[in-house]
């Protein structure tokens, strides 16, 4: 009688190397995509950075595909994650005492920004040309919009701010005021330090979060 033990364990070292060689890939694909762009970026130039051929690159992923997990990978930590709440970025925040948790909200995604925004500003220019980019975008904008609800809903049930009439219309002001492009402008073009940053960030979100009398 034979064992199958040999056979699954070279069938498990076959797909871990295999997602080995997809991180290498989009970790390739995330540097060449934020240091030259979509258009100049080739499936041969990502091969050569990730030291494997054009023909792996192409049988792993499209590169609008690579794009958008380039992004994901480098801002959130997960591909294809549903919610905010299931990437590595928010490993653990909904467990945090209230004391702590909105503070550590804002560190993680204004530290996921600094390392996403120039990806996200090479995503919103591919999709203008690229459907399958474009419609990427589209899905990411709306699971943005709907955590940045439950984030409103989250705050109200801790009692880290009173119940907001708006609730929607406050969401739609923190998604943008936490965005990637918040942070793109003001610090990579504008020149404000992360410091500075970090403190408008916080002023913003409190008046935010402050009802209007």
């Amino acid at each position: 009688m034979t064992s199958d033990a040999p056979r699954t364990y070279r069938s498990e070292l076959r797909a871990r190397q295999a997602q080995e060689t997809r991180g290498r890939i989009i970790a390739s694909s995330a540097r060449l995509f934020a240091g030259q762009g979509y258009q100049a970026t080739t499936i041969a130039a990502i091969g050569r950075e990730a030291g494997v051929s054009a023909e792996t690159v192409k049988t792993t992923a499209s590169k609008a595909a690579l794009l958008i997990a380039a992004f994901e990978v480098t801002f959130s930590g997960s591909e294809a994650a549903e919610t905010l709440t299931d990437t590595e970025v928010a490993a653990g925040i909904i467990d945090l005492p209230d004391e702590v948790f909105l503070n550590a909200v804002l560190t993680q995604i204004t530290t996921a920004n600094a390392r996403g925004h120039a990806l996200w500003t090479v995503l919103l220019g591919a999709a203008l040309s690229d459907p399958v980019v474009d419609e990427a975008l589209r899905g990411i904008l709306e699971r943005r919009r709907a955590d940045y609800r439950l984030l409103v809903s989250e705050l109200v049930r801790r009692g880290l701010t009173p119940p907001i009439d708006e609730p929607d219309a406050v969401a739609d002001a923190l998604s943008f005021l936490l965005s990637p492009e918040s942070y793109q402008q003001l610090v990579a073009q504008s020149g404000w330090t992360p410091e500075r940053y970090d403190a408008w960030l916080r002023a913003a979100v409190a008046a935010e979060l402050t009802p209007r009398g």
